[in-house]
């Protein structure tokens, strides 16, 4: 999902479109989701309390939570949209998009941590920006084992650690893992948090990994919705087939 909006913009900024749909969807049932089970990937702890099992960024993080739906944004040029008077969520500013190769710690299922960083960083040279300029981040973190790594791969990516550090959310506590639905389901969501005028919360991230809060200011995974007022938001894709995505939005004013 989140390839599929970096796809359009790149089509309307060269010129071969005005505007497009873009976005993903994906499909659910047991035969989709027998195999993470088998791999136990899953969490069964929280069974009989379904809306606390997703719990990206915790210390008590035991897997992730299958969900299916699916996301879309409208991508227009600038003029087609004031032509026709459409409501401006945000602008695009670009990202970047990477494979890691499945080497250097990366799988089919996880990602090589050196090409994350690469590829926040190639987001931010694509868009002029600096680590200093980013304001949120939506991650992908997923309440798996990776999530420290990710965070850590943001902090060396952007140069930003402690308190100096963006504030950070996942959707996935919320949202499930919707697989390639996640990115587009995500990415309107992240959108959403600059006309709130707030970043949300991490509802089940109150026991903060250890290995986190070395790296960061807890303060920085908000677990309350956050009056905020960001301009820049990050949005990181990462994992599957160790193809890495991170698309940049700014608030449009």
């Amino acid at each position: 999902g989140a390839e599929a909006i970096l796809m359009a913009f790149e089509r309307i900024q060269n010129g071969l479109a005005d505007r497009m749909l873009a976005g993903s969807c994906s499909d659910s049932g047991p035969y989709v989701w027998g195999g993470f089970d088998a791999m136990r990937v899953v969490p069964s702890t929280y069974n009989q309390q379904p809306e606390r099992a997703s719990r990206p960024m915790a210390e008590s993080a035991a897997g992730f939570v299958p969900s299916s739906g699916a996301g879309a944004l409208v991508l227009e040029s600038l003029e087609s949209a004031l032509k026709r008077k459409a409501h401006i969520h945000a602008e695009v500013l670009g990202g970047a998009v990477n494979c890691g190769g499945q080497r250097g710690g990366g799988t089919m299922t996880a990602s090589n941590g050196k090409a994350v960083q690469r590829c926040i960083t190639e987001a931010l040279r694509t868009t002029g920006l600096k680590g200093e300029d980013i304001d949120s981040i939506n991650g992908h973190l997923t309440a798996t084992s990776r999530d420290a790594e990710e965070v850590f791969n943001w902090s060396q990516a952007l140069g930003r650690s402690g308190a100096d550090f963006p504030l950070i959310n996942s959707f996935k506590d919320v949202l499930g893992h919707g697989l390639s639905a996640s990115g587009s389901m995500e990415c309107v969501a992240a959108l959403l948090q600059f006309e709130a005028r707030q970043v949300i919360g991490n509802r089940n991230a109150a026991d903060l990994h250890p290995e986190i809060s070395k790296l960061i200011d807890p303060s920085r995974v908000p677990v309350e919705n956050t009056p905020a007022s960001p301009k820049i938001i990050a949005k990181a894709s990462l994992g599957f087939g160790d193809v890495n995505t991170c698309v940049i939005f700014k608030r449009y004013d």
